[in-house]
Order: C-alpha cells, then sequence, then structure tokens
C-alpha cells in the first residue's frame, strides 16, 4: 500500500417512513463487539461509494433496498486524513427484517430520539453534534 493511500468506508443510517423508525446493527466481531452501527463497510479497490454502500448492504442484511434515494449526511475525515467515511440516509416505505451475517448478531428499528447503546464510537461521534441531527430530520423530509 502506498504511504498516502487514503481508506475510505460508507454506511448509511436506514430510515422507515411509515414508522419514523431507523435501523441499526449489533456488532458480533471485531474491534467494537457488541456496540449499535449502522450498515456499511470498506470501499473495495475500483469500487464507487455508493457500489461499497450497496455491495455492503447486500452482505450485511442479506439483500438490495431497491429504488433507493441516497442522501449524505456526513463526510468523516481523520486528523491525519488517510481515513474517510461517507455517511448516508437511505429511506424505505417499510420496515424488513435483515438475514444478518456473522458481522451482525441483532437489530433494532429505533426511534432517532432513543439510540440503542452503546452505540459504535463512530455513530457515537456523529449523533453528538446537533448540526447531524437536524441535517437528519430535514432529509427525513425529502420528497423521493
Amino acid at each position: 500500500m502506498a504511504a498516502n493511500t487514503i481508506k475510505q468506508s460508507c454506511g448509511a443510517l436506514i430510515y422507515c417512513t411509515n414508522t419514523g423508525r431507523y435501523l441499526f446493527l449489533l456488532r458480533s466481531n471485531g474491534k467494537f463487539d457488541n456496540t449499535w452501527g449502522l450498515v456499511g463497510g470498506k470501499i473495495e479497490p475500483g469500487e464507487t461509494i455508493s457500489q461499497g454502500l450497496f455491495r455492503e448492504i447486500g452482505e450485511e442484511l442479506g439483500g438490495e433496498i431497491r429504488d433507493a434515494k441516497i442522501l449524505p449526511i456526513e463526510q468523516y475525515t481523520s486528523d491525519n486524513n488517510k481515513f474517510i467515511y461517507h455517511t448516508f440516509l437511505i429511506k424505505v416505505d417499510e420496515e424488513f427484517t435483515p438475514i444478518l451475517n456473522r458481522e451482525h448478531k441483532g437489530y433494532c428499528w429505533v426511534p432517532i430520539d432513543c439510540l440503542p447503546s452503546p452505540l459504535h464510537p463512530g455513530v457515537g461521534r456523529s449523533f453528538k453534534f446537533n448540526h447531524i441531527l437536524k441535517k437528519i430530520k430535514v432529509l427525513e423530509q425529502v420528497k423521493d
């Protein structure tokens, strides 16, 4: 790997328009075991951000989300500029039961003001900022 290579990952906060609830996944392995986070992961070489996001959705939720509108929430860049995380909102009409892979051992659909605990540190960081929460509320209202 080149010394100046930037690693990128992405994740999605999935919002159900009919219930007003969001999907969170409980991690089952790795550094942040037993924390709640979003669907997502590393963007592979040669993938676009959206290709990586939809690949991760297929792997982690056991299927596709068709005709989804992807709305950007945040782009986090590490202090050393070697890591970028892209966070999106994806709206679905109905809640669904994900078919979890080995990366997760549970899921929940919750209102934004009732987040599961403990949150993955990266997700928790984002939800500490009022401007992020306000943006999520605005994006909820975006028409498809």
